[in-house]
């Protein structure tokens, strides 16, 4: 008998412990994270009363690519433009808990005289909240349409991508085993060059392939393509000195942007769960009694840490953005556990080496106190409130009700436009340079020494210059001159002359911006003199602005990309999913656009938009119709209206109202009489020799036309059934079986 691999024997094990853990915790309604945990524990060397795992260093390697699947899941559920709609209280918030919880970890850590990466590590782990643990809290209380839950939900959005870049960092600080400043301020450098570049060059190139390939695409190919774009994200991250969940959180969160990205999110979650419970599994194993033991004092410490600081920052944080003294307290006791995110820098910490064995089993422990504690917590947020209302002075109570309401008004004038116009060409400088950068890079990377290996001498470099500069030359005629003839620029060029001398300088900053990637290839591939390098690099800029090739390459490009990243939301507005942009505007003008479905038994079902006369009747307009996957805009009068057509309708509040109403009412209604009449029964009927259908065709009896009855089949005199020939004359003795309704079969004669 041959003899079974460790490793398919230790799945085994964990699989059969982790499939009782769950069915277990589901029916105690507690979190399967709590589940898993416990299953590692059964199946480590720790617990001896069970079979236990034997190849541990093989767990570890997939409870990794558990942690690669955990982020790239997170990442396809994020999107960058969520950042932008999530508003400064979440910021605030985020940002006071992630920086007053590390700075507190670092305190306790340091009081127990921790080695100074432990008490930072131990900052790291519990200033991240459990997103998936108060999502399913929310659920199970029944508090997800709460106003306070949107806000905690776009702050735990924030602590998300908070969290990735923390993992970054402490990455960087584990291999320099320095806190130097300048080291550190280049490495976010780094971070944010290679964010956006990947990003920008994601969007702009993936969305494309599966365009090109979605005829090609089922199931098991866009699962396959998805995980290859994963996992070559996570190579191209860990070479350029980035962790491999950093990696597949990038290309989740490219991936999200796209059309297909609920399809890959559906198909990825059953191998997520799989490798995401083994990563779970091994946190378990990590837990070692003996050293909870030892270390109850700070598991204890660390846990009323975590809760009471969590509820400090928190509360304080929404607190200084405007929100009342109920609402941060509802958040701060929302957010008082620690899970995945701590998990998973705990296992960043042990897989560098930095970390100590004890600090893993403390930090699962504290996780599982609070995890369970949560539900509570969040039960605790109001009379928590109640009793601080009662006992604060009344003074504090006014002035936090005052500070809550009140909100300075957003110029309009002259401010606006400078700011819109500064973030504007300050954003397109950033995003162009960071690409301009990269291409100069692989240029002299790759392009440079093979186009000298082909071309040797002066000839491999003029290829080398002439390719780059034509690479680079959309996205620096776009640094130079985008945003020239914009609405902000003209109306501040018109609006005073004391604006022109700026606005000039800005244009003229970024020609230099742009010649100085052109004096850089010039100057490192040609030794000529600076006077000659610079009229080649003045000339070139100046052959970029007047180019029209050049133009309509960058124009084609920077509308693919704003394509690429606005298809998921085209797409919902196309489909009805999410309304237009136009809806927001319509609200000034008093007018609202819904959405009314037409119901499969209304009598305006059939009918056209003239017959129904809807703005005549009614004071309101049809917008768009949504019939299955086609959209019909501004519909004609001759178009129709069909069972379950989705319509966007434009008119008031009371003229929606009625609108609503009539749509309903003109629905036909089913009583006892209407359902007996239009009840369909089988029936035979026997031609004789007196038949009057004796001799005649099926056309000829006027079966279906006269008497409204279907022939379902003609049964002769050799018993045969048969399914009924137009064509055919009745015989005597055959017996046709009718189908209609029994008002219309008592006729016959």
């Amino acid at each position: 008998m041959s003899e079974l691999a460790p490793l398919i024997a230790d799945l085994a094990l964990i699989l059969v412990f982790a499939g009782a853990m769950t069915l277990i915790f589901k029916k105690l309604k507690q979190p399967l994270v709590l589940g898993y945990i416990v299953a590692g524990f059964l199946a480590s060397p720790h617990f001896g009363l069970l079979p236990s795992v034997i190849d541990t260093a093989s767990i570890h390697v997939w409870s990794d690519i558990g942690v690669i699947f955990l982020l790239f899941a997170l990442g396809l559920e994020f999107s960058f433009k969520k950042i932008m709609k999530v508003g400064g209280p979440a910021v605030i918030a985020a940002l006071t808990i992630i920086f007053g919880m590390i700075f507190l970890g670092y305190t306790v850590g340091s009081a127990f005289g921790w080695k100074r990466m432990d008490a930072i590590f131990l900052g790291g782990m519990i200033a991240m909240s459990s997103t998936t643990i108060i999502y399913k809290a929310f659920d199970d209380l029944g508090l997800r349409k709460k106003q306070f839950t949107g806000l905690v939900l776009s702050i735990l959005i924030l602590e998300d991508i908070l969290a990735v870049v923390l993992m970054v960092v402490l990455s960087t600080m584990a291999v320099s085993s320095n806190l130097e400043g300048g080291e550190m301020v280049m490495s976010l450098l780094k971070l944010v060059f290679f964010l956006i570049l990947w990003f920008v060059v994601g969007i702009y190139l993936i969305p494309l392939l599966l365009k090109k390939t979605r005829s090609l695409m089922n199931d098991e190919t866009l699962l396959v393509v998805a995980l290859g774009l994963c996992f070559g994200m996570v190579v191209i991250a860990a070479k350029t000195g980035f962790s491999a969940a950093f990696g597949a959180f990038i290309m989740g969160s490219i991936l999200a942007e796209t059309i297909e990205a609920e399809h890959i999110d559906r198909l990825v979650k059953p191998v997520k769960d799989l490798f995401g419970a083994i990563f779970f599994v091994s946190v378990g194993m990590m837990v070692d009694p003996a050293m909870i033991g030892k270390y109850i004092l700070p598991i204890l410490v660390i846990t009323l840490t975590v809760l009471l600081g969590q509820i400090t920052f928190a509360t304080l944080g929404v607190l200084l953005s405007g929100k009342s003294l109920k609402t941060a307290m509802q958040c701060g006791f929302s957010l008082t556990q620690i899970g995945e995110f701590a998990f998973i820098i705990a296992t960043l910490g042990v897989s560098l080496g930095v970390t100590s064995d004890f600090l893993y089993p403390i930090v699962v422990a504290v996780s599982v106190i609070t995890i369970f504690l949560t539900p509570y917590m969040i039960r605790l947020a109001e009379p928590a409130y109640g009793f601080l209302e009662k006992h604060l002075p009344a003074k504090w109570i006014s002035f936090l009700d005052r500070y809550a309401s009140g909100s300075a008004p957003t110029d309009a004038g002259k401010e606006s436009y400078w700011k819109k116009y500064l973030t504007a060409i300050v954003k397109l400088t950033v995003i162009y340079t960071i690409v301009c950068a990269a291409i100069c890079m692989l240029s002299f990377r790759f392009l440079v020494p093979l186009a000298n290996q082909w071309l040797p001498g002066i000839w491999g470099n003029v290829l080398s210059a002439t390719a780059t500069i034509l690479a680079m030359a959309p996205f620096l005629r776009s640094i130079m001159i985008r945003k020239l003839r914009s609405e902000e620029f003209v109306t501040l060029w018109g609006q005073s002359r004391a604006n022109r001398a700026p606005l000039v300088a800005s244009v003229v900053i970024r020609i230099f911006i742009a010649m100085g990637f052109v004096l850089y290839v010039l100057m490192r591939l040609f030794h000529f003199s600076v006077a000659l390098v610079f009229v080649i690099a003045f000339v070139l800029v100046m052959a970029m602005i007047f180019s029209r090739l050049v133009k309509r390459n960058a124009i084609k490009i920077e509308q693919t990309f704003l394509n690429n990243l606005r298809s998921r939301e085209l797409r919902a507005e196309y489909m009805g999913e999410k309304k237009p942009e136009y809806a927001s505007r319509l609200l000034s003008k008093d007018l609202h656009l819904t959405d009314f479905e037409i119901p499969g038994e209304s009598l305006w079902a059939g009918r056209t938009l003239a017959q129904l006369d809807l703005g005549k009747r009614f004071g309101v307009q049809v917008a768009s119709i949504l019939r299955g996957n086609r959209r019909i805009n501004i519909p004609k009068g001759s178009d129709a209206l069909y069972p379950h057509d989705r319509i966007q309708v434009i008119g008031t509040d009371s003229a929606l109202e009625t609108f609503g109403a009539a749509l309903q009412q003109g629905v036909v209604t089913i009583d006892e009489s209407v359902a007996r009449e239009g009840e369909m029964v089988l029936r035979n009927l026997l031609v004789g020799p007196s038949s009057p259908f004796l001799g005649k065709t099926l056309r000829e009896s006027g079966l279906r036309d006269t008497y409204h009855c279907l022939i379902a089949g003609v049964e002769t005199e050799d018993g045969g059934l048969h399914t009924p020939n137009p064509a055919r004359p009745f015989a005597e003795g055959d017996v046709i079986w009718l189908v209609g309704e029994p008002k219309d079969l008592d006729t016959l004669p």
